[in-house]
């Protein structure tokens, strides 16, 4: 069977046509699936799609009329699919649960402490022979306190490396994870972490209750010299907001790898056009943000896990099968994904 998959980034095709080879044809597309690419996949009766597709109900019944069965996600989240249609299309849907938390906590703390010490000024300044310290003075992180809202296998590995800087440890999620606190984590309100966080760092799902966790009034709560990092989704912070504490020159500085608005941002060249998405240029004015396209799973071994999951995504499609990753299957919607 000859599988289209959409999205797929140049160092991911190898590993994908690898790990598909003497089982499937891979058509490796670099297109990512939306309401004008959709009518590629006509006659494909399995697709695979990226982390930034759009699965909306049009596209969907797009796709299905196509003849298309399976949907593959290569990404964790899927509330960019719409699971009832679906389901109503009688189609089945996996993603990938999980991945090497290690890319993700690592990137987070990577942006964490560029934006602390001022790395992407310093290095913009010594490539023009600028070797002056001003304005370069960041803080050491031992003995403050780190604030990590999701604590689940990415917010765990963020704590270890927190721990491990010798950091306070605050905590907010549905539960308690044990082994975070063995490491000396308390978990409390929201409402207190962004009070009392000096380094506050997001790993939560994007579902209708976490929609602009971080919006006006949790900034206004934070410390003016905190510093926020989003490598989760971007939808969780109130972008609007974000800017307007910006402007009034609160926070140390924000590290953010998603961006609530960056389908058909991300992953493009927009270096010789024009951006028209306000908030977005007005947020990359500010010397003490960073912002990166969604790349923090972008290890060789998390994108290797993901391929993994994804053939077997598909293998268990084709046998009948379901697994941990299952969101729809045959329009029928488990029950942990209703």
């Amino acid at each position: 069977m000859e599988i289209v998959a959409f999205g797929v980034q140049a160092d991911e095709r190898p590993l994908l046509e690898q790990a598909f080879a003497g089982r499937h044809q891979v058509r490796a597309l670099d297109v990512f699936l939306n309401r004008d690419t959709a009518p590629i996949a006509h006659g494909y009766e399995i697709v695979s799609s990226s982390v930034n597709a759009d699965l909306s109900a049009d596209v969907l019944q797009t796709l299905a009329a196509g003849g298309t069965k399976m949907i593959a996600q290569r990404s964790t989240g899927f509330n960019n699919i719409d699971l009832e249609a679906a389901a109503d299309l009688g189609m089945s849907i996996g993603r990938v649960s999980r991945y090497s938390p290690y890319a993700v906590a690592e990137f987070a703390w990577a942006l964490a402490l560029a934006v602390n010490r001022h790395l992407v000024r310093a290095t913009n300044r010594t490539r023009n022979f600028d070797f002056r310290l001003d304005g370069l003075m960041g803080r050491d992180l031992r003995g403050r306190t780190a604030g990590v809202l999701g604590t689940g296998k990415i917010g765990e590995a963020f704590t270890r490396i927190a721990h491990g800087f010798g950091m306070n440890l605050l905590g907010w999620d549905l539960a308690a994870n044990p082994r975070c606190v063995e490491l000396g984590m308390a978990y409390v309100t929201k409402e207190r972490l962004f009070a009392e966080a000096d380094l506050v760092s997001l790993h939560l799902p994007l579902v209708a209750a976490t929609r602009h966790l971080v919006d006006a009034a949790a900034l206004a709560a934070m410390k003016d010299d905190a510093i926020l990092i989003n490598s989760s989704r971007g939808g969780l912070v109130d972008t609007a907001a974000l800017v307007g504490t910006l402007k009034a020159g609160r926070l140390t500085g924000v590290g953010l790898d998603v961006y609530e608005e960056e389908a058909g941002l991300f992953y493009y060249d927009k270096s010789l056009g024009v951006i028209d998405d306000d908030t977005l240029a007005r947020l990359m004015t500010f010397g003490n943000v960073l912002v990166t396209s969604h790349q923090a799973y972008f290890t060789k071994e998390a994108v290797g896990q993901i391929i993994d999951a994804t053939v077997t995504n598909v293998e268990d499609y084709l046998t009948g099968r379901t697994n941990d990753n299952t969101l729809v299957i045959r329009g029928q919607l488990p029950a942990a994904a209703r």
